[in-house]
């Protein structure tokens, strides 16, 4: 198996142009979120998630600091640390091999499958996604929508999302509609039930829609009633609720036309200013999809023209780059474009692909000759993964 080299680089400091944009887009920053003042330590450690006497390093200029912290910090702004952006201090040696940072020198590539872990060398985020889903999620009463087809990263984003959300000390939920019997979906009294236990049982709440369901009233209202005076008033802290698969609904109009319209009135609720508002400030809502919401929906009763939407973009040159340089793999950038070109920039695709060169199982050579894309395809286990396929794959 191919094992890259490295020799570690001790850090590297900002340059005169490096800090006049990361300084400007703090500036901006301040003046749009932070009524103009400047932001304290303590809040530019709770923004970047470094701490106090890291940023106090990096704002110095003169102490060299691990390559990754200031590509989290240019991250809390929306930027992109470019490598004018950074210079290696006077006393260490230029090598002559590749180098990638001290933390990732024994990190292996993971085969890419499902979620990517929190924790992972390997997740590319996509500014200004990840901190403006993040954001929004503090918002009272918030709903986020992410879109993209299969494999993009919508789960991964989700995940993230639900962990900033636990950091501020949220409760979180994930209802995976997948997860549902075909008998869930007989009629709505049935689902709306289903989903009410899944959510107790989450919160580790004992099941009590004995006490809150009555015929009279409707599922809906029953539904409603369940959350806002049971679940809802026995948390002590806003509740993050992602439904994920949401899909699943589309083959079943009859139930999803009337839950999608559940969830706009909570929604709504939250911005009426009356009683109830404040406990349906505490519910952020992450609706999850794959595809278009191609169900009839009247415009007034649907949630997918409301909240913040989300939809995840194919890797750019840049991202595949960087992702190439964690694998170990320097790749110019006329490779990364054939790559790109290849698979579209779909993001699990090019891991994949990736993946398998680190490995040695297939070589760059072979990667690019056209004429076996389809061996290739099949390879990289491509049809199995992700039906349909790419239009570039098929052109």
């Amino acid at each position: 198996m191919y094992q890259p080299k490295y020799r570690r680089r001790r850090g590297v400091i900002l340059t005169p142009q490096g800090s006049n944009k990361l300084q400007k887009a703090k500036s901006e920053a301040e003046f749009k979120e932070n009524s103009g003042y400047r932001y304290t330590l303590e809040k530019l450690s709770d923004r970047t998630g470094l701490a106090v006497d890291t940023l106090i390093r990096v704002n110095n200029g003169s102490t060299s600091v691990d390559k990754q912290t200031l590509k989290r910090y240019f991250r809390a702004f929306n930027l992109i640390l470019e490598p004018s952006d950074y210079s290696w201090p006077e006393t260490q040696i230029e090598p002559q091999i590749k180098e990638i940072e001290s933390d990732d020198v024994d990190v292996k590539p993971e085969f890419p499958g499902g979620q990517v872990p929190l924790d992972s060398a390997f997740y590319v985020e996509r500014p200004p996604i990840e901190s403006r889903a993040c954001e929004a999620i503090l918002q009272p009463g918030a709903l986020i929508r992410i879109k993209a087809p299969q494999l993009m990263g919508k789960t991964s984003l989700m995940a993230r999302i639900l962990e900033r959300g636990r950091k501020q000390g949220y409760q979180t939920v994930v209802l995976n509609l997948k997860l549902a019997d075909e008998k869930v979906f007989t009629n709505l009294d049935r689902f709306l039930q289903w989903f009410c236990a899944c959510v107790s049982r989450s919160l580790k709440l004992p099941n009590k829609l004995a006490d809150y369901w009555d015929e009279m009233f409707g599922s809906n209202y029953n539904t409603t009633d369940y959350f806002e005076n049971y679940l809802l008033a026995q948390i002590d802290s806003p509740l993050v609720l992602a439904l994920d698969d949401v899909d699943r609904l589309f083959t079943h109009p009859e139930i999803a036309s009337d839950f999608f319209g559940l969830l706009r009135a909570w929604y709504e609720k939250a911005k009426y200013g009356d009683r109830s508002s404040n406990i349906w400030q505490q519910l952020r809502l992450v609706v999850v999809h794959s595809t278009e919401v191609y169900i009839p929906l009247n415009i007034n009763q649907s949630p997918f023209n409301l909240g913040l939407s989300v939809e995840i973009p194919d890797f750019t040159s840049a991202q595949v780059q960087d992702l190439a340089l964690r694998h170990g793999l320097n790749l110019p950038i006329q490779d990364v474009e054939k790559l790109i070109n290849f698979v579209g920039g779909h993001p699990h695709l090019i891991r994949l692909a990736l993946y398998h060169i680190w490995a040695q199982d297939i070589s760059q050579e072979q990667m690019w000759q056209i004429a076996q894309v389809w061996k290739i395809v099949t390879k990289l286990y491509i049809i199995s993964y992700i039906p349909p396929l790419h239009p570039n794959l098929i052109r």
